[in-house]
């Protein structure tokens, strides 16, 4: 199956075999960088409560779309973004949407651990207070560090700082304080690049059991990393526009035993074979 084409209308066919109400329809959507296309015309459904993975090269606009999602791009000087990204029906484009609140619902890990120079404690606690929280604080904390298979190692260093963890235990950490948020959606943006094989794998298995409860959205170069935790893979690739600048195009978005096993376009077939990228 290829979704690049912009007359196609996948939300309405394919996606709706697997998904009738799809967290997020994805509709002909550009993004620009100072004038300069850098992905082009994007159409996908994101199916609920599924691990999703972007793979492809470098600068194929994988972590570009991930970021249109909660509209991280917003804060990028000389972005734009045209086309139609619907959140639960809504269009999180229009200017009507408050950005902030959608962040809350549409949370981020990034690729490096970033967790706050706080306690393991308010690492936690210190956004759910500031937006009001009226819930025992107490049994947020411990339910988020559970949920993140993290309480066990940290419960008795709450008031230790969240900076003195290992990369691995930081990077759970920082996955507990976006579930702490009451999040719809987990974007991840290479989570595990920056950990160790052992870290990668806690990682992974935590993945696996989020996505019982959250859809997730992850960009990974790591093409074994999609086939052990995806349920629908998209494969993304780059070409050179008209002045000689690469941008990103969505090549094959398919379920991910599929793609790997079967991919429908010689593209995918060449990049999961090893031929470039």
């Amino acid at each position: 199956m290829t979704y690049n084409n912009p007359n196609s209308n996948f939300a309405s066919t394919t996606q709706s075999k697997y998904s009738s109400n799809p967290v997020f329809n994805v509709e002909g959507v550009k993004v620009y960088y100072s004038g300069l296309m850098a992905l082009q015309d994007v159409y996908m459904g994101i199916p609920e409560k599924k691990i999703i993975a972007f793979i492809g090269p470098s600068g194929c606009g994988k972590s570009t779309l991930l970021r249109c999602f909660n509209r991280m791009n917003d804060l990028i000087p000389g972005a734009r973004v045209e086309g139609r990204l619907q959140y639960r029906n809504r269009n999180i484009y229009d200017s009507k949407i408050n950005s902030v609140k959608l962040r809350r619902q549409v949370g981020m890990v990034f690729q490096r651990p970033n967790p706050f120079p706080k306690s393991i404690y308010e690492n936690i606690a210190f956004a759910p207070r500031t937006n009001g929280y009226k819930g025992n604080i107490d049994d947020l904390v411990e339910q988020s560090l559970r949920q993140a298979v993290l309480w066990d190692e940290v419960k008795d260093k709450l008031k230790d700082k969240g900076t003195a963890l290992s990369g691995g235990q930081q990077q759970r950490l920082c996955i507990a304080r976006a579930i702490a948020m009451k999040p719809d959606v987990l974007l991840m943006d290479e989570p595990c690049s920056a950990l160790d094989p052992i870290s990668t794998r806690q990682v992974e298995e935590l993945c696996l059991q989020l996505k019982e409860q959250y859809t997730i959205i992850m960009v990974t170069h790591n093409m074994q990393q999609a086939s052990r935790v995806a349920d629908w893979t998209a494969f993304f690739n780059t070409e050179i526009d008209d002045h000689g600048k690469r941008r990103g195009r969505l090549v094959e978005f398919s379920p991910t035993e599929q793609i790997f096993n079967n991919p429908t376009t010689q593209e995918a077939a060449e990049y999961i074979s090893g031929r470039f990228g």
